[in-house]
């Protein structure tokens, strides 16, 4: 696909993994911290030619798609932060938060669950904006390198626009899921389930003792 301007708010392990991962594939990225000056993103940025450091404001008005990289519970204020609606209308917004709450120690629980989702809040907060929930079932590494699992692994996305989730899943493509592997579950609802894995997720990496696994759908 052809090269796009995207920001990235979270400079954390996942938002890293993302910016760097574009970048390599071509595209402008702006990484946004809470501060201009954040080390995390001065330093991913520093030696990269299509990759630079901002706020998150910055990288919103930057993007012609945004990825939502930030924790999950902090998602909301951050995209207000950001220039809410009147930066963020009409763009493609990829969530690939969890909306995990450490506050009470591990393991997290969600602070938003069966009846609704982050991604869901997301989409009411901000109507305009085109939400794709996707990459939130798997480790960084996994997100932007899914050949180094062996075998057929899914991907699932979820969003009420088409034309949203046709980009996104191009970008899937990009980062090397395969058409087969990439599984529409429908309206940004099915986030719910999506989000409600993560406990499954913990309790699995616990007893395999690694964060480099993912599961598949056999039909």
């Amino acid at each position: 696909m052809a090269a796009m301007k995207i920001g990235v708010l979270g400079t954390g392990m996942v938002g890293q993994a993302i910016a760097s991962r574009l970048v390599d594939l071509g595209h402008e990225v702006v990484m946004g911290g809470r501060e201009a000056t954040n080390p995390k993103a001065v330093g991913w940025a520093a030696d990269r030619l299509r990759g630079r450091a901002g706020t998150f404001a910055d990288a919103a008005a930057h993007a012609e798609l945004v990825v939502n990289a930030t924790a999950g519970v902090a998602s909301l204020a951050v995209l207000s932060s950001a220039g809410g609606s009147a930066i963020l209308d009409g763009k493609v917004l990829i969530d690939v938060a969890n909306p995990l709450d450490f506050s009470n120690g591990m393991p997290p629980r969600l602070s938003v669950a069966n009846t609704d989702s982050l991604g869901e809040q997301i989409q009411r907060a901000y109507p305009a904006v085109r939400v794709v929930k996707t990459l939130n079932t798997v480790n960084a590494n996994i997100m932007v390198e899914p050949r180094l699992l062996p075998g057929p692994h899914a991907m699932f996305i979820a969003g009420d626009d088409a034309g949203a989730k046709e980009l996104t899943t191009g970008l899937l493509h990009e980062f090397g899921w395969p058409p087969e592997s990439i599984i529409d579950l429908g309206g940004i609802q099915a986030a719910r389930g999506m989000e409600m894995y993560l406990p499954l997720w913990l309790s699995i990496m616990g007893a395999q003792q690694t964060v480099n696994f993912n599961i598949n759908v056999v039909r």
